[in-house]
């Protein structure tokens, strides 16, 4: 069989030059081009068993260059790298079908890895006639670690097909944000995205909340009420923490997903729906359908492609990026100067295990932003917003309120800290939710009446301060 011929188009002349010995090295045989124009009108004279393409290009840009070639030979494997890659470029690299891409710098093997079998998709196509599949991709979701990466790979492919999707992952790691990109770069980008927090609506009013209600058909209903999934035709709808959803709320969901039609509640009229549903949880589901409080049958409709994300501390080279994000955009929204943040200070959080992950990584950043104000923040800003260094001294219960207060502004008074306010509140919230879930023997739903919040939200506070409740199995036991 003669050599597999590679289309390298790169107008880095010297990089170029490294690539086409590499690849000559290893028995390929290399056409090699420095336009993107030139590189389509090569690709579409030639037989090629794969292309590699950079993405910043003089005539064309390498997506445009994967756009014209796949107009010319839909099954050819396209191979883009980049040294300004971005969750877009991975997005629309997928979308157009492209067969994967490098960011810059990569290691030489791990391009012969992916040479390797892409030629090897385009052999197999040419023997049983079939060919690689091609792709789609998500938004402006943050990280350029391989875990991240193969997350992009994975929205790229599914994300223009119909199929529902189900987002796995621990509270904080982004799962909305997986929703919208999905929603984004779908045929139905331009139609509605509706967001549903299954846990923080009151059982009693998600059915409501999903399908609507008539006018009179319950005491408080003085209006009628359009819902969530009537809002959404033709769109997408994320419901977010389908695990905590009752059974019967359950059935009345799959009775829709399965005949695509909806009834208020207090109403006979049947409304044909057209949606898209992106479902996410960070529940074991499996546990849950063996112990009967998760319907299989529905579990089935919501998976056709499961996206799994990973935790931050999976992920730490990401950090850097995240915390350069938050604080741009925190900045933004305070309208003051984008602020410095000392090498220290990301290399502490960096270091943390963060059980919040993004979410709670962003509350920190956030506050230390607000302390630092218009000075650089250190590590001894964000070490504040991590926890007290001593709960027992930062807590009010180890002394009286106005003791714990004149403490907090007697260190601001002496310069010796400037964030009383922050202090205050922080160990305050702590101290409440602490005991509301101590008090409750760890059973998170009677903790949150109590402190009249939901459960998703005292969630988040128990996440954010580290505090865990000893009996994991009571978060979903009823109110008492």
């Amino acid at each position: 069989m003669s050599s597999p011929r590679i289309l390298l188009i790169e107008d880095d002349a010297v990089l170029a030059r490294t690539l086409a010995q590499v690849l000559r090295d290893d028995e390929y045989d290399v056409t090699v081009t420095e336009r993107g124009d030139d590189g389509v009108r090569e690709g579409q004279a030639g037989a090629f068993d794969a292309v590699l393409t950079d993405l910043r290009l003089p005539g064309l840009s390498g997506l445009d260059v994967v756009r014209e070639l796949h107009a010319h030979a839909p099954r050819l494997p396209i191979i883009l790298m980049t040294a300004h890659g971005t969750t877009e470029t991975a997005i629309e690299a997928m979308k157009l079908g492209a067969f994967d891409y490098l960011l810059k710098p990569f290691e030489m093997p791990e391009l012969l890895d992916l040479v390797q079998k892409a030629v090897a998709d385009t052999r197999t196509a040419a023997r049983d006639g079939t060919g690689p599949g091609a792709g789609a991709a998500p938004q402006s979701i943050v990280g350029r670690s391989k875990a991240m990466q193969e997350v992009y790979k994975q929205l790229g492919r599914v994300a223009a097909t119909p199929v529902s999707v189900l987002v796995r992952g621990e509270t904080g790691t982004g799962k909305e944000l997986v929703a919208r990109a999905l929603h984004q770069h779908s045929a139905r980008s331009r139609e509605p995205f509706i967001a549903v927090n299954c846990a923080a609506i009151p059982e009693a009013l998600l059915e409501s909340e999903l399908f609507g209600h008539e006018k009179g058909a319950f005491t408080g209903a003085d209006a009628r009420r359009v819902g969530r999934f009537e809002q959404a035709h033709r769109g997408t709808i994320f419901l977010d923490e389908i695990g905590d959803m009752s059974p019967s709320t359950q059935a009345k969901l799959l009775r829709v997903l399965q005949g695509k039609t909806i009834q208020r509640i207090g109403s006979k009229e049947t409304i044909p729906v057209d949606v898209r549903v992106v479902a996410a949880t960070h529940r074991d589901l499996e546990e849950a359908i063996v112990d009967k409080s998760f319907r299989e049958d529905l579990y089935y409709r919501l998976s056709g492609v499961t996206l799994q994300l990973p935790p931050l501390r999976h992920r730490q080279e990401d950090i850097p990026l995240l915390v350069d994000h938050i604080l741009r955009v925190g900045a933004e929204t305070l309208g003051i100067p984008s602020p410095r943040i000392l090498p220290e200070a990301v290399d502490l959080l960096v270091r943390q295990p963060w059980p919040g992950n993004v979410r709670q990584l962003e509350n920190v950043v956030r506050q230390a932003l607000i302390m630092a104000r218009h000075s650089a923040i250190t590590p001894a800003h964000v070490q504040t917003c991590l926890a007290p260094a001593d709960p027992a001294e930062a807590s009010p219960s180890a002394q009286s309120m106005s003791a714990f207060v004149g403490a907090l502004l007697a260190e601001a008074q002496s310069g010796a800290s400037e964030n009383a306010h922050a202090r205050a509140i922080h160990a305050v919230e702590r101290e409440l939710v602490g005991q509301a879930i101590q008090l409750s023997q760890g059973n998170q739903a009677k903790a949150a009446r109590w402190l009249g919040i939901t459960r998703y939200t005292l969630r988040e506070k128990l996440l954010f301060h580290g505090l865990f409740p000893e009996s994991a199995g009571a978060e979903n036991a009823a109110p008492q």
